[in-house]
């Protein structure tokens, strides 16, 4: 008898690692929500900044002036980098993509000189194009200003699209997350509810009995979501081994804000959905608490 009640098992730590286990999982899915959100943000911006402006200069315009206006660009807020193409260089691009030199049937080429502007991604919309590009266009020794105002619109239009899908979608599986993970804390708590009780009749205060709660549902949180970073991270490390070009989206700043989030989320939810828990028995009576 007593070799049996040493290896009897303890429903407790059981329960404990039921509860923590489940609650990674649902960490998993907030990561997954955060790591998408913060990814298709990348993505959008990174194709907004694909869209150049370009500024056709005169061919008469001064070397200083050149300078001059190269700098002016540089230092607008609208502006991420600003390259240079010189009418000799534009010309033999323009030779090898048609296969004809202007220069052999029209005597000179037509292809100005030309700054091309790499736009800040807040700034690469029609509106905000609209307010800047009509002084740009009056500046000394620029002839035209000539950037994709349709396919701009077209872009950012369906960028907003998809963010407006991904945000509800991201709301739904919030509160589906938040929910789980409550559930959990609740059958949690509820599984020692007598011991609350017990505790509530010998005098103890709220805050004494709800305090081994509250520590055990931060630790709970703590190592749940550090698994569930661990199995997020070898996820984007599998993602960037089978795409290395997905490293341009999945930049730094993305895998901190997942990984930080995870860890966040699991520690505070857990022990806010454990305090309320943990209240809501100690404002039972123990009929209550039987029925329960």
């Amino acid at each position: 008898m007593a070799r049996k009640s040493k290896h009897r098992h303890h429903p407790g730590r059981l329960n404990s690692v039921t509860a923590c286990i489940s609650t990674m999982m649902v960490l998993i899915l907030v990561g997954t929500i955060v790591f998408v959100g913060t990814m298709a943000d990348n993505l959008g911006r990174s194709l907004k900044e694909n869209f150049t402006v370009e500024v056709l200069l005169d061919d008469e315009i001064p070397v200083k002036e050149a300078y001059k206006l190269q700098t002016e660009l540089r230092q607008m807020p609208y502006t991420k980098f600003v390259s240079y193409t010189s009418k000799e260089k534009a010309t033999r691009l323009q030779a090898e993509a048609m296969g004809d030199d202007p220069n052999e049937f029209l005597g000179e080429s037509p292809i100005p000189a030309s700054f091309e502007l790499h736009l800040q991604a807040d700034y690469a919309n029609t509106d905000s194009l609209d307010k800047f590009m009509p002084s740009l266009k009056n500046a000394v020794g620029v002839t035209d200003v000539v950037y994709p105002e349709d396919l701009m619109g077209e872009v950012n239009n369906n960028i907003r699209k998809v963010s407006i899908v991904l945000l509800v979608i991201a709301l739904l599986l919030g509160i589906v997350s938040i929910s789980l993970i409550n559930n959990t804390m609740r059958l949690s708590v509820a599984q020692r509810r007598h011991s609350i009780q017990t505790m509530k009749l010998v005098g103890a205060k709220w805050s004494f009995i709800r305090r081994p709660f509250i520590r055990r549902a931060l630790w709970m949180g703590l190592i749940a979501g550090i698994l569930a970073d661990l199995i997020i991270f070898g996820g984007i490390q599998a993602l960037n081994s089978w795409d290395p070009q997905a490293q341009q989206i999945i930049t730094p700043w993305v895998i901190g804000l997942t990984l930080l989030s995870v860890l966040i989320f699991g520690v505070v939810l857990t022990v806010v959905c454990a305090f309320f828990s943990v209240n809501k028995h100690l404002s039972m009576t123990r009929e209550e608490a039987n029925l329960y």
